[in-house]
């Protein structure tokens, strides 16, 4: 649906991110029967399971210690910045 921005159609999007999103609906067919002929699950998710999948990723990333050498990753104020 429209309210999901096309998410239920990331796979395709990932396969084919040239491809109009118009065209998704007519291509997950052909994907689907492509994993099946080569032995490969085609998982889908639901929108509630998309939204605590994501929601628990974002809680994650949150909590997690910075790493050191990433951007961003040392852990400074604006003050620090400033001095």
């Amino acid at each position: 649906t429209w309210i999901w921005g096309g998410m239920q159609y990331q796979l395709e999007h990932h396969l084919f991110p040239a491809m109009p999103r118009s065209k998704y609906p007519e291509l997950r067919p052909l994907v689907q029967k492509f994993a099946s002929e080569n032995g490969l699950e085609y998982l889908e998710s639901g929108e509630v399971d998309i939204l605590k999948i994501n929601w628990e990723l974002y809680r994650d990333v949150a909590k997690a210690d910075p790493i050191l050498g990433a951007p961003h990753g040392e852990m400074t104020t604006v003050n620090d910045k400033l001095a």
